[in-house]
C-alpha cells in the first residue's frame, strides 16, 4: 500500500554541486543503483516526483538510458514494477529546474528540506515537518551525493532535517539508506 499524504512530497539528489572528502566542491557520478533503489524506495512511500539533478550531458544520458530500458524497453514487460517505479524520475540540469517544475505543478513553491550527515543551522524535527506535511505544504526533500550537499545549496534550504544516528560513532550511510530512513520517518505506517 502507497501512503498518501494531504500534500504532496518529491525527492531531489543532487549531483553537483556537492561536496569530496576534502570538503571542495565537486561534481559526482550518477550510479546505477541510485536511480533504482531510490525510485522503488520513493514508489513505495508515494512519493510525486524523483528527480536526479546533474548538468553532465554525459551522465544524464547515462540515466535516460537506464530509464528507457526500463520504461520502454525489454525492461518496461520484463519487470512492471520496475517500469511503475521509474516512471516518476526526472533527470533535471540542476535544483532550480526541479523547484521549478514543481511550483508550477503544485501551484505553490514547495518547502525545501535539505539533508545531512552533520548538524545544521535551521534544523526542523522531523514530527515537525510532518505536521506541516499533514498541513497541505507541498516539500522537496533534498539528498546529496559524495559527502554531501555544497554550502551554496545548504543555504537555499528552508529548513534541515537533522542527520540519522546509529548506536556508534560512525557515521557514514549510503544516499540509498538515507532516503530510505527519512521517506519511512516522515511517510511511514
Amino acid at each position: 500500500m502507497v501512503a498518501e499524504t494531504p500534500a504532496p512530497v518529491s525527492i531531489a539528489l543532487v549531483h553537483f554541486p556537492v561536496r569530496n572528502k576534502r570538503g571542495e566542491t565537486i561534481g559526482s557520478a550518477v550510479t546505477n543503483l541510485d536511480v533504482h533503489d531510490i525510485a522503488r524506495a520513493a514508489r513505495t512511500y508515494g512519493v510525486h516526483r524523483y528527480y536526479i539533478t546533474t548538468p553532465y550531458v554525459d551522465q544524464q544520458g547515462f540515466v535516460g538510458d537506464i530509464i528507457g530500458h526500463w520504461r520502454e524497453g525489454y525492461g518496461a514487460t520484463y519487470n512492471p514494477a520496475r517500469k511503475e517505479a521509474l516512471e516518476i524520475v526526472r533527470v533535471v540540469d540542476g535544483l532550480q529546474e526541479a523547484i521549478g517544475e514543481l511550483t508550477a505543478a503544485y501551484g505553490q513553491r514547495p518547502l525545501l528540506v535539505g539533508t545531512s550527515a552533520q548538524p545544521q543551522d535551521r534544523t526542523i524535527a522531523f514530527a515537525e515537518l510532518g505536521r506541516m506535511m499533514t498541513a497541505g505544504q507541498p516539500v522537496l526533500l533534498i539528498f546529496g551525493t559524495a559527502h554531501g550537499l555544497a554550502p551554496e545549496i545548504m543555504a537555499t534550504m528552508d529548513a534541515v532535517l537533522p542527520p540519522l544516528k546509529g548506536g556508534t560513532g560512525y557515521n557514514h550511510l549510503s544516499v540509498r539508506s538515507a532516503v530510505a530512513i527519512i521517506l519511512d520517518r516522515l511517510l511511514g505506517r
